[in-house]
């Protein structure tokens, strides 16, 4: 049976069709979801993709927390379901409480396009599994809102707990390691029981070599969450 994978469209997502691309070229079944349909239509995991939704209103997701499809998301990855959120998607699970933490404003308050060095500092979750932990990929980066921040207390816990998934690094060309300030240079990170990651550049813009950055470090994003759920 073939793997289902949905991605969810909120008014204002720019991704979703990239995420959907992304899915089938790693094997399974793209499935379009609505914002306003409470139903999942029986997909096996969900991807949150980036874009504005709502207009970044209030704040960048905090208007799509409310939309019905979350409801039946947010119930479906406490009971497990691998969920990916990508930048406004991960923006839309801190804003769900399925991650911690917020985004803010980058500290430069720029927007920021560019193709971003990071470290895979956990290869272990529904996402990442066709990593190596301490692999450094190229995925592109763009956003406004991109500053990861929490308290103390749960820095300490993402970090004790190994629940950082990526940290940004300097570029080959010298650029500066951190794109927007966020906290202990922070570009994703995982639920207790990773399951549900979120990180703010975009994998399903590095799934073929004639675009993007003209690698695939993406794509074992897509291919990890099929080994996983083959192996449930």
């Amino acid at each position: 049976m073939t793997t289902r994978v949905g991605v969810v469209t909120f008014p204002g997502s720019l991704d979703d069709r990239d995420a959907q691309r992304a899915i089938r070229l790693a094997g399974a079944e793209p499935v379009a979801l609505w914002h306003r349909d409470k139903d999942l239509h029986q997909v096996d995991a969900v991807v949150l993709p980036g874009g504005f939704s709502y207009g970044d209103y209030l704040r960048a997701g905090a208007i799509s927390r409310f939309s019905p499809v979350m409801e039946s998301l947010i119930e479906q990855a406490k009971l497990g379901m691998p969920v990916l959120g990508i930048c406004n998607g991960f923006q839309v699970l801190t804003e769900s409480h399925l991650l911690p933490g917020a985004m803010l404003r980058n500290n430069h308050l720029h927007f920021i396009c560019r193709d971003q060095k990071l470290r895979v500092e956990n290869a272990a979750t529904a996402w990442t599994s066709d990593y190596q932990a301490g692999q450094e990929i190229s995925i592109p980066l763009k956003n406004m809102d991109g500053r990861y921040t929490a308290d103390r207390r749960t820095i300490d816990e993402l970090e004790s707990e190994g629940r950082v998934v990526f940290r940004y690094l300097a570029s080959e060309e010298g650029g500066l390691c951190n794109p927007n300030g966020s906290i202990n240079d922070i570009a994703g990170i995982t639920n207790a029981a990773g399951n549900v990651v979120g990180l703010m550049p975009h994998p399903e813009h590095a799934v073929e070599p004639l675009v993007g950055t003209g690698k695939t470090d993406g794509l074992p994003f897509f291919t990890s969450v099929l080994k996983q759920l083959v192996n449930v």
